[in-house]
């Protein structure tokens, strides 16, 4: 059972890194590079792990993944229900618009994505995992979260991802409270580098923060002074979503 226990563990953590090399791989989760190595290659044949593109001694997270991913993240009522919202959001900000939800209390799955058409843009396949702390989506959905689940979240070592990255979970309260307040999250760099986005929760029936909405833009479009602006656009977005009845 540990032996399970420890290769699950490893893509997990691959599909929180990707593309990670096995040293740091084995560093992150104090095991031998030979065991992971191992792992890895058992995944990359079972078509879960796979290298990542020419960088040969890198990998990322397999096609079997999202192939065999639940119908709540392959186009459930909650997607139908966001689509149009989505699309509306990307064409009036003219940027990558994102739906995740979370992972209990694990990470952030990407679920939807609507591309906007400027030549440099972001862009992350559906299933992509990201962290709470360090994303707009993430730090939206965590701000209405119950106080038991953000102390187990915040309670973990909390990755830095750069020098933007807030890991201080005292700072990280501060700022949920700030959310709260105004609505939306904001992300400058926080997890991927000169990548900044805006994000607000969805709600379902019962007021439970099921899901959130994003735009994200490269730091060269970033303008500070639209930020309530966009905060106010997205947090649009996302009460259409959460009115869209698809609970």
């Amino acid at each position: 059972m540990n032996s399970l226990l420890k290769s699950i563990e490893i893509i997990e953590t691959v599909a929180q890194h990707q593309p990670i090399g096995v040293s740091e791989l084995s560093k992150l989760l104090k095991m031998p590079k030979s065991s992971v190595q191992r792992v890895l290659m058992t995944f990359q044949e079972a078509g879960w792990l796979r290298q990542a593109g020419s960088e040969v001694t890198r990998w990322e997270v397999g096609a079997r993944v999202v192939a065999v991913r639940p119908s709540a993240l392959k186009g459930g009522a909650l997607q139908r229900a966001a689509r149009q919202p989505m699309q509306d959001l990307c064409a009036l900000v003219d940027e990558t618009v994102h739906l995740s939800i979370p992972d209990s209390t694990t990470a952030m799955v990407l679920i939807e994505e609507v591309e906007c058409k400027q030549v440099v843009r972001t862009a992350y396949s559906i299933g992509n995992v990201s962290p709470f702390h360090a994303t707009a989506n993430g730090l939206a959905v965590l701000a209405f979260m119950n106080d038991g689940l953000v102390d187990t979240i915040l309670g973990r070592e909390l990755p830095r991802y750069g020098e933007n990255t807030i890991s201080d979970p005292v700072l990280i309260r501060e700022e949920l409270a700030r959310i709260r307040e105004r609505g939306y999250s904001i992300n400058l760099g926080q997890y991927r580098h000169a990548i900044y986005a805006i994000g607000a929760p969805v709600f379902d029936a019962n007021g439970v923060a099921v899901a959130s909405v994003c735009f994200s833009m490269p730091e060269s479009r970033f303008d500070p002074e639209r930020i309530e602006e966009w905060g106010r656009a997205v947090t649009s977005t996302a009460n259409e979503i959460s009115g869209g009845g698809f609970a």
